[in-house]
């Protein structure tokens, strides 16, 4: 969110924004620059107070001096008395999350917070820490009465990813969580949402009259979606091995894609009837039998190679990593989407870790035209009219299409219109985060999953879990770090006659 995009938006209502697990990476690396970047589009109340908790004791002092390393390290154009002003309203409680008397203090707290910086007794608690403390601090919320609402006092929790290890157990979380919290107040986010072309891409669809009447299985040929990273597992190598590509990505960022590609028109942009669309998308998505599991999915592993230029080791000799470890690092899917829309249309995903670019994209190709009025010419095929929606690291679009070359010889080139969100709208750089949390105080839950969505997503993908877990420790395919994936993902596609585009071009055009 730019300085630009905010001339029409009005700050958030004061509260206290209570951050568990406040001296993790997550607040370091995204959370703290992106409350940066609300404060200078001037998205903040000057009502805020922020709170810390963690495990470890730093107190009040310690911690305000993490937040202004952490804020000046990505300082990008916030001046010294935007840091000042976070660090005067930065308190910190330490504790174990399933401490009752963490809960206590925090309690305390909150009251000092809201006479002092005046937060109107609102309270957003953002759940930055590993999964399985999820249901245990919404559980001590709610047995410390920090959860009630009353007197027009709102308290909301964000929940990050991933919401459950397979459909058992993000059926038994979100049961869980909804033992203490009403659904309006719980707010799973997904980053992803937060990106300018991704939600681009509700209103390129809906607010161009030309692009809805080509929207379907008549002019659609394939969709494909692409979320490439060139960051190996690194320190992470403990809890990766327990996550994998398949649970990590796909039914919380590629699904994400995937319903607002898919979705049918909303009767409005509300947050119900947004989400119910999306929803009724992943009920749709064909649920693959173990044969057709192995038919149509796709895992792979990193080995040794070079990426940016750092040579990197394969993943079972990482850090943490069992020698013999079959855990996927890539995974790429062929769907289907059974509804009128999209009978026939398949729809390709793949991501994976260690990859020649880090580059998130969505391609949606059309249907070739006749090749009989070109007959009697030089040409003996059409080029690929697509358009592809670039969401990180440089967000735009770009369409291609056919033109004439020059000569007196009837021959077709292809050529690509692009557009780019930073050099149309001199865009300043963002976390994902901003759009994120600046909704979640306004009560706006537009961009965060439903219950009932989570659990759908997983019951796309528990047939594919299962598949695997029949096949016990099957040997997968190794593909060099610094690729483009393990080879049998191209096939996924050559055997329908089509292909990936590139992951390792340049710029927004990456043709095949």
């Amino acid at each position: 969110m730019s300085a630009a995009a905010s001339d029409k938006a009005t700050p958030a209502p004061p509260c206290a924004l209570v951050i568990f697990g406040a001296t993790g990476d997550l607040t370091r690396r995204l959370l703290v620059p992106a409350l940066r970047n609300l404060k200078r589009d001037g998205l903040l109340a000057d009502g805020l107070a922020l709170i810390g908790v963690a495990s470890r004791d730093v107190g009040d002092d310690g911690f305000r001096k993490h937040l202004r390393q952490g804020m000046e390290q990505f300082k990008a154009g916030s001046g010294d008395a935007d840091i000042d002003w976070f660090v005067q309203r930065t308190h910190y409680v330490a504790g174990k999350f399933e401490d009752p008397a963490v809960y206590k203090a925090l309690a305390a707290k909150l009251k000092d917070v809201e006479t002092a910086h005046r937060t109107a007794g609102n309270v957003l608690f953002y759940l930055a820490t590993p999964p399985k403390e999820f249901s245990v601090i919404v559980d001590q919320l709610g047995k410390a009465g920090l959860t009630r609402e009353a007197d027009g006092h709102w308290r909301r929790v964000i929940i990050e990813k991933p919401f459950g290890h397979d459909l058992s157990s993000a059926v038994a979380l979100n049961k869980e969580i909804l033992k203490t919290l009403d659904e309006d107040q719980i707010f799973r986010i997904d980053h992803y949402l937060g990106k300018e072309t991704v939600q681009n891409i509700m209103v390129f669809r809906f607010a161009n009259g030309f692009v809805e009447p080509l929207w379907n299985r008549d002019h659609i040929d394939n969709v494909r979606i692409t979320v490439a990273e060139t960051v190996s597992v690194e320190q992470r190598g403990r809890f990766y091995d327990q996550t994998g590509a398949l649970r990590d990505m796909v039914p919380n960022h590629l699904f994400q894609l995937l319903t607002l590609i898919a979705m049918e028109p909303p009767s409005c942009f509300g947050a119900d009837a947004l989400r119910g669309e999306k929803a009724k998308v992943l009920d749709a998505v064909h649920r693959l039998g173990p044969e057709e599991a192995r038919q149509n999915v796709v895992r792979g592993q990193y080995g040794a190679g070079i990426v940016d230029n750092r040579k990197i080791v394969p993943y079972r000799k990482a850090p943490d990593v069992p020698p013999q470890s079959t855990t996927e690092t890539y995974v790429a899917m062929k769907l289907a989407v059974d509804n009128w829309r999209w009978a026939g249309v398949p729809f390709y995903l793949r991501t994976g870790k260690a990859l020649a670019r880090r580059r998130s994209y969505i391609t949606v190709q059309f249907k070739q035209a006749p090749l009989a009025l070109f007959r009697d010419t030089p040409v003996d095929r059409l080029p690929p009219n697509d358009l592809t929606l670039h969401i990180q690291p440089d967000e735009g679009v770009t369409l291609r299409f056919g033109v004439k070359m020059p000569g007196p010889a009837v021959r077709i080139g292809d050529v690509d219109m692009k557009f780019n969100y930073q050099d149309a709208f001199e865009t300043t750089p963002s976390t994902g985060y901003e759009t994120l949390v600046y909704d979640c105080m306004t009560g706006d839950a537009s961009l965060f999953q439903r219950a009932d969505s989570i659990e759908a997503g997983w019951r796309v993908v528990q047939p594919i879990l299962d598949a695997w877990k029949e096949d016990g420790r099957a040997d997968l395919p190794i593909y060099p770090a610094g690729s483009s994936g393990p080879e049998e993902a191209d096939a996924l596609l050559l055997r329908d006659g089509r292909r990936w585009r590139a992951i390792s071009s340049d710029g927004l055009s990456d043709g095949d």
